[in-house]
């Protein structure tokens, strides 16, 4: 087997190039992560694909196995190749293999792509479209237990096939998430999310091999509450929030992992604000206009205590919210919402 493996590069958008560990205190003192922590879409959304480029056979494959990903998970892919689609794939050989992750795609150039497959080796493809939807590497969660004998890594990363200086394997291999920055599970071996790194590479004697398929595990954590479960709230459901409203509206996170997802429509362009009330610790993402997949803007503690505030000028136009408990393990409880024009 090869020694050097093929392995794919996180795009990250240049504001967050420097802050994939950094930390900040709350106003409770805890920790928390700067680097955003959920990329993931909202439940139920329709994702379009454009390819631009790629045989037909190539475009089959990744077809394909992006419908791993929508078996399991309330997600659409539409490859209807439409102009404005938020993931957008070349097969340029040159460039390796890539993907933004989750939201990040729809901060990029329309021009652009969002997602690289300059080679289709195994599952690559799915690799890749979990990126796309809001998955790490595997072997950078914190709980991995691999323990890296960095100069041999930086040693062979820096040969063919991938040809990497010493920041890119550093970003893409050695460095692992905090625990603050991801939702997810234990270490999966198994995970489509890994690659394979032999022996030599770890101090503890610890491999891992290529995984080509879907896991229990992957398919269990994409259709569970933290990310696109099936029986979740989905963008259709969206509850209509009104425009200056003489009251707040009452809400709950009821169960753990739960979102809720909200509507509302401007009629001139202005500054509003959307924010959250109440003693429940809430994280909140605004999209628009007229997109359920256009991030406009994300915040956690803005707001009064725990509670998350978004200060925007938005044109006129229909605008999605959604919000969940920062702690999506085991969060719970009351809020209330409202969304004012200034």
């Amino acid at each position: 087997m090869d020694e050097r493996p093929k392995v794919c590069i996180d795009r990250i958008l240049p504001h967050e190039l420097r802050r994939f560990q950094a930390t900040m205190r709350g106003v409770d003192g805890r920790v928390r992560a700067i680097s955003p922590k959920g990329k993931a879409w909202m439940n139920g959304t329709i994702l379009h694909v454009r390819f631009m480029g790629g045989t037909a056979n190539e475009q089959a494959v990744v077809r394909e196995q992006a419908g791993w990903w929508e078996k399991v998970a309330n997600l659409k892919f539409d490859f209807n190749n439409a102009s404005d689609a938020e993931i957008r794939i070349t097969f340029d050989p040159n460039d390796g293999a890539w993907s933004y992750i989750g939201t990040d795609c729809s901060h990029i150039p329309l021009n652009q792509a969002t997602m690289n497959l300059g080679f289709l080796d195994g599952g690559t493809a799915a690799h890749e479209f979990g990126h796309a939807i809001g998955l790490a590497h595997e072997h950078q969660n914190p709980l991995g237990g691999i323990q890296w004998n960095e100069q041999v890594v930086i040693a062979e990363m820096a040969k063919p096939p991938n040809s990497w200086d010493e920041e890119t394997t550093r970003h893409n291999i050695l460095r692992k998430y905090s625990a603050d920055q991801i939702n997810g599970t234990a270490f999966d071996p198994d995970s489509i999310m890994l690659y394979f790194f032999p022996a030599s590479w770890t101090m503890n004697g610890i491999s891992t091999k290529a995984n080509e398929v879907l896991s229990q595990m992957d398919k269990m954590f994409i259709a569970g509450a933290q990310m696109y479960p099936k029986t979740g709230t989905t963008v259709p459901d969206a509850a209509e929030l009104k425009v200056n409203a003489r009251r707040r509206t009452q809400a709950s996170i009821g169960q753990v992992g739960e979102e809720d997802l909200y509507t509302f429509t401007t009629k001139a362009d202005g500054r509003y604000v959307v924010d959250t009330k109440g003693p429940t610790d809430m994280v909140m993402k605004l999209f628009g206009p007229n997109s359920a997949t256009a991030l406009i803007a994300e915040d956690d503690d803005s707001g009064t205590a725990y509670n998350a505030r978004i200060a925007a000028d938005l044109i006129a136009g229909q605008y999605f919210v959604q919000v969940r408990h920062y702690n999506r393990e085991s969060g719970t409880g009351t809020y209330t919402i409202r969304v004012r024009k200034m």
